[in-house]
This record gives structure tokens, C-alpha cells and sequence, in this order.
């Protein structure tokens, strides 16, 4: 159905962006349910969640970080390191969702009041970069996002391919980020909302 795609992709069927749009609406809405009863009435919440300022749940905004770990995978499966059936059974569990859609699932839910709504970008070389002017040595921007993807998605990924192909799988992913990141500029999009409950 979504074939070598591990997330919503510029090539995802319909329905499998829908099913993301459907798993969100219902997490989300239970998220807010379950904060509502430990939030007392004019209390605050803010939340800032992964998500994209396009309408379009598949843009590269949300999704081309994943779309480069499949193309990872997609090495390996041409390599015979991984099966292609467990790499067409792979799905990253995540959606990001646009400014919208956060509005639409806050009014939809009912406990809380929006304060604030607002999308805000930061670089993916900003990923881990934390060193001063003074260092001799330049932060290798690819390595850097490689390990902060890592500690998001290793436990997946060795759970569903393996321990033994993760150091290989993220090695070949590093060099993917390095040569992208190093013709175009790639952000990640914040989605930061303020409430006060009901």
C-alpha cells in the first residue's frame, strides 16, 4: 500500500495520509481529555509538537526527514541487509500536524480556550550543534541529526529490523543528511500552542 515509504510521502496513497490524519485526531483528542482533568479551570498549557505551516499533510515540511531514512533502508534492502517485506511493514508512527489542524482539534475537543497558535522553524544543523566559535574542528551537521534521529526512532527500528543493522542503517543515513543539507536548506517546523481550560 505505502511500499518503500516508512511515513507519509509525496507518493503515499490517500488513504494512508487519512489513516495518519484519523490515528492523530483521535490522540490528540484523548491527549487533551486526559490534560482537562488535571488542568483547574483558567489554567494554562502549552504545547509545542513536530509539525508544518503547508495544509499539505505529505510536504516535505513534515515528512522528507523520514523520506531520507527510507531511502537508508532502501539501500540495505538493495544490499540484502534488509528484507524488503519487513521494510514494505515498517511505518513510523508520527504525524505532524499544520497550525489547522491543532485549532480544528482544540475546538473539536472543547476543554480548552486558544491563547496563542503560532509555527516557528528551526534548522536541522541546529540539531545538536552546540559548540563555540573558538572550536578548530567544523560540526559534521549530518552526523549531528543522524544521532539526534537515532535517539527518536532506534527502538522502532531495532524492534521491527534488528540490532544488528542499526549502526550500518544510521551510517548511511548520516551521509544522506550530510550531502542534502548540504544543497539545501532543511527545517524542522514547530507548532507551539498556548491554552487556558474552560
Amino acid at each position: 500500500m505505502n511500499k518503500e515509504n516508512i511515513y507519509m510521502a509525496r507518493t503515499s496513497p490517500k488513504n494512508v495520509i487519512d489513516a495518519y490524519y484519523e490515528q492523530f485526531h483521535r490522540d490528540f483528542s484523548s491527549f487533551l481529555r486526559y490534560r482537562s482533568e488535571e488542568v483547574v479551570s483558567g489554567g494554562k498549557m502549552v504545547l509545542t509538537l513536530l509539525g508544518r505551516k503547508s495544509d499539505n499533510p505529505s510536504s516535505k515540511e513534515g515528512c522528507f526527514i523520514w523520506e531520507l531514512l527510507s531511502l537508508a533502508l532502501q539501500e540495505m534492502v538493495s544490499e540484502g541487509l534488509v528484507e524488503e517485506a519487513k521494510l514494505h511493514s515498517f511505518h513510523i508512527p508520527q504525524y505532524t500536524p499544520s497550525t489547522k489542524e491543532v485549532a480544528s482539534e482544540v475546538q473539536k475537543e472543547g476543554s480548552f480556550i486558544i491563547d496563542r497558535l503560532k509555527a516557528s522553524e528551526v534548522t536541522w544543523a541546529a540539531c545538536g550543534n552546540f559548540y563555540s566559535p573558538q572550536d578548530l574542528i567544523e560540526p559534521d551537521d549530518g552526523y549531528n541529526v543522524a544521532k539526534c534521529m537515532r535517539s527518536v526512532a532506534e527502538p522502532l527500528l531495532a524492534k521491527h529490523f534488528g540490532d544488528l543493522v542499526i549502526d550500518q542503517l544510521f551510517d548511511k543515513y548520516k551521509k544522506i543528511l550530510s550531502d542534502r543539507m548540504s544543497k539545501e536548506e532543511t527545517k524542522f517546523i514547530n507548532v507551539t500552542v498556548s491554552m487556558t481550560r474552560r
